[in-house]
């Protein structure tokens, strides 16, 4: 198969969809590889260890797209990248279909083969190519939050773990998944004061086994949602459900009830996000304020950290697309359940039901139509 690693233009986008390691792999295994010239620079991964690798180093302007069979990318297709869908192309990234239906629209009307790291799943059911982006990102929603809690990005001048004699900050986070244990365990590790809400009252008996009591744990509700809120000098969204959009946990009158130069950090902003006053920022233009909360809502956060997050994603992708280059795709799907459950669109089919429900839209279950 040839399989083609395009160099990512949503902005400050920075990881890479495959390692000179992967290339390597891919090619000792029979496969062709394009990479599009600069596209692991600012993970660290330069064109000559691509070519050192055995990937031919292709220029910009669409060629990766125009001859590869399967692309592995990192971030959903930005509109300038519609164009160069076509039928029967495989597309292998995070897609994040929920909010979008434009590139939904576009996969489908293009018959684009469109499976998502976010709901490729594994034999416990769980969703491993999630994992290490939410690690990453949880780790980085404190750190960032902290940074922003500094006054000169607006905050209220708060440090997290204070100091002898003054309380330190309060982080509350929402959701106990992946995102929010991670959170939990920066915060903790910054010494500051830790509330996590959560629906499921076993994940919560987890969380306070898993840090002896450490952190602190509340039944979701909105009284309880509210409450804490309205204490919190950091609030951390970090709600997941697989595929839908994310939902509206926050809303705008807990918000205006929030510190003045409160932080919030809504991981879950690629899906909609959990906080009603939240709405997608870039790390260009990363923070705004609403009712004097500073709200940090960038999409793709591990970004920032491009190297450990191209190598810890790319950990997780790999043995998958082994697989779809091995097999093809009809035959890795027909194989595989897992990646059956990452399969939302199929040449003009939508085979995804959380990103039906969220568009309104007809879908097909993907066993149905793939012959």
């Amino acid at each position: 198969m040839i399989v083609g690693v395009p160099k990512e233009i949503k902005d400050h986008e920075s990881r890479v969809g495959v390692t000179p390691a992967g290339v390597r792999a891919l090619v000792e295994a029979g496969h062709k590889v394009l990479v599009e010239t600069g596209a692991g620079d600012l993970s660290a991964f330069p064109d000559d260890d691509y070519q050192t690798a055995g990937a031919e180093i292709v220029g910009f302007g669409g060629d990766v797209w125009r001859l590869a069979e399967m692309v592995v990318k990192v971030k959903e297709p930005t509109a300038k990248e519609y164009g160069y869908f076509r039928n029967g192309l495989v597309l292998f990234t995070y897609l994040h279909l929920a909010p979008l239906p434009e590139l939904t629209d576009a996969l489908l009307s293009k018959n684009v083969i469109g499976i998502a790291y976010e709901t490729v799943t594994d034999r416990a059911g769980t969703l491993p190519l999630l994992t290490p982006m939410s690690e990453v990102a949880g780790r980085l929603s404190v750190q960032t939050g902290a940074a922003y809690l500094q006054k000169e990005h607006g905050g209220r001048g708060v440090l997290l773990g204070g100091v002898p004699g003054v309380l330190p900050g309060r982080v509350v986070i929402l959701g106990g998944g992946i995102v929010g244990t991670n959170a939990a365990k920066m915060a903790l590790g910054l010494g500051a004061s830790v509330t996590m809400i959560d629906l499921n009252l076993n994940r919560l008996r987890e969380i306070d086994d898993i840090f002896s009591g450490h952190v602190q744990t509340l039944a979701s509700n909105s009284y309880n949602i509210a409450k804490a809120a309205s204490e919190a000098d950091l609030l951390i969204g970090g709600v997941l459900i697989p595929g839908h959009s994310a939902p509206k946990l926050v809303t705008a009158a807990m918000v205006s009830k929030m510190k003045k130069g409160a932080v919030i950090v809504d991981v879950a902003i690629d899906q909609g996000g959990c906080i009603e006053t939240a709405k997608p920022t870039t790390h260009s233009d990363p923070s705004y304020a609403v009712d004097g909360v500073v709200h940090y809502c960038v999409t793709n956060m591990p970004a920032a950290v491009p190297n450990t997050s191209t190598l810890a994603l790319t950990n997780a992708t790999f043995p998958y697309v082994l697989r779809l280059a091995g097999h093809g795709a009809d035959a890795a799907i027909r194989a595989d359940s897992g990646i059956a459950a990452g399969v939302n669109t199929y040449r003009g089919t939508l085979t995804y039901g959380a990103v039906a429900e969220s568009q309104g839209r007809a879908w097909k279950p993907v066993a149905e139509v793939v012959a």
